[in-house]
Parts: C-alpha cells; sequence; structure tokens
C-alpha cells in the first residue's frame, strides 16, 4: 500500500558470496537507480552508467523511495517508502532477478539461483522498528571489522564511526555527505518519516555503538 515502510533483506544461497568485487558492488547500487521505475528498467548505453544521472532520472515515476542500503559480501539490507501502489514487492523482485542474471552472466558456466529464498519483506508497524531498523542497516557493516561489536560496550566508538564513513557500499555515507549515490536515496523523506535530522540521528548512532548490550534484544529480533 502507499506509504508502506518495509525493510528488505536477502543472502547468497548457502550464505555465498553475492559481491566478488567493485563491479559488482556498483552493479547492484545503479540497479537500485535503474529498476526503480515504474514502466520497466531504464536502458543506458554507456559504460559510465552515473554520468549525468539526473538527467537520465528525470523522466521516471518511482516504484517506492529507497531510505537506507546497505550491501556486505553475502547479503544486502534495504529500507523501502511504497509511492506506487505493489511497488515495494514489484522492486524486489526485479532487484533480484536482474542481479541474478548479471552474476550468471557474468560468470560463466554459472546458473540458476543466487540467494537462498525469496526476499525478506518485513513491514514496519511497531515503534520499536521504528527506533531501530535504520540504525540496525546503517551499523549493518560494522560486522567486517569487529564481528563481536553488539555484545561490547567497550567498542572503540571513534574506530567504527570512522570505518563507516568510508565504507563505499552504504547510504550512510551519502547521509554524512561523503558519498557518492545521493540520487539513489531520498534523505528528505527519511528525515520526515522518522522525526529527526542529521544532527540527532548521528548521535543516535553514536549512543547505540556506545551501550550496544542494553539493546541486543532488538537487535536479535530485527536480525531475522
Amino acid at each position: 500500500m502507499v506509504g508502506d515502510l518495509a525493510h528488505i533483506c536477502n543472502r547468497g544461497v548457502e550464505k555465498r558470496k553475492i559481491f566478488l568485487d567493485e563491479v559488482d558492488y556498483e552493479r547492484f547500487v545503479t540497479n537500485l537507480l535503474f529498476q526503480n521505475n515504474v514502466d520497466g528498467k531504464i536502458r543506458v548505453r554507456k559504460k559510465n552508467l552515473l554520468e549525468n544521472i539526473q538527467e537520465i532520472l528525470s523522466g521516471r515515476k518511482k516504484l517506492v523511495e529507497i531510505l537506507k542500503w546497505t550491501l556486505l559480501p553475502n547479503h544486502y539490507h534495504l529500507l523501502l517508502y511504497e509511492i506506487s501502489e505493489g511497488g515495494i514487492l514489484e522492486f524486489t523482485k526485479r532487484l533480484g532477478n536482474a542481479y541474478t542474471k548479471y552474476f550468471n552472466t557474468k560468470n560463466k558456466g554459472r546458473s540458476g539461483y543466487l540467494f537462498q529464498n525469496s526476499a525478506k519483506i518485513i513491514p514496519i508497524s511497531k515503534n520499536s522498528q521504528f527506533l531501530y531498523i535504520p540504525i540496525y542497516i546503517d551499523l549493518n557493516s560494522t560486522d567486517l571489522i569487529s564481528p563481536n561489536w553488539k555484545n561490547r560496550k567497550d567498542n572503540n566508538t571513534q574506530k567504527i564511526l570512522n570505518f563507516l564513513k568510508s565504507y563505499r557500499w552504504s547510504s550512510l555515507r551519502d547521509y554524512l555527505g561523503k558519498g557518492e549515490f545521493n540520487d539513489a536515496i531520498n534523505k528528505e523523506l527519511f528525515y520526515e518519516v522518522f522525526d529527526t535530522n542529521a544532527k540527532e540521528y548521528e548521535k543516535e548512532l553514536e549512543g547505540f555503538l556506545e551501550n550496544p548490550i542494553g539493546n541486543n534484544d532488538e537487535l536479535v529480533d530485527l536480525a531475522g
């Protein structure tokens, strides 16, 4: 339904890596842009797909607004806001099918499923989800440098924040003004829907990192 929010996630079959190099990550991010169109994928005949991107996307009618995204070697997370009826489901299907086709074509001889099942589409309706889902998505890549961070109160918060600010494959960099994929997300809508702003949200992230143990029950609940 228009106005719905959902957390989308999926991982590789048998937990295999779905992103093998930077080209793979870039392809998925460009799919976030070009698959998000009611009339079907926007086709671009350029090697640099992000060149003149605003002009290319100017006439599209979006299925969803993308509020957050994070990519890790074997899975991804999205936070979507539906603006076209059935848009979340349609966009999610397109992403999975398009990326699987690309991945199998690139890795010659591979066929069949890339993801372990249909993507999870988790409606956001509970207050706890509003509080934690964006933070959960933004902090997900912390596992790459500190796998046990959720169980520690003595996290090096500044070290983790520096990593998050430098991690290219997350929309958090765009929110912090250091990214290159601003056209994929709607920051203004995120701040409106979640009743926050850039400064307050960054403080919430820092607070969560400083005391992850107190929030562990919510993290486990969201991780499913």
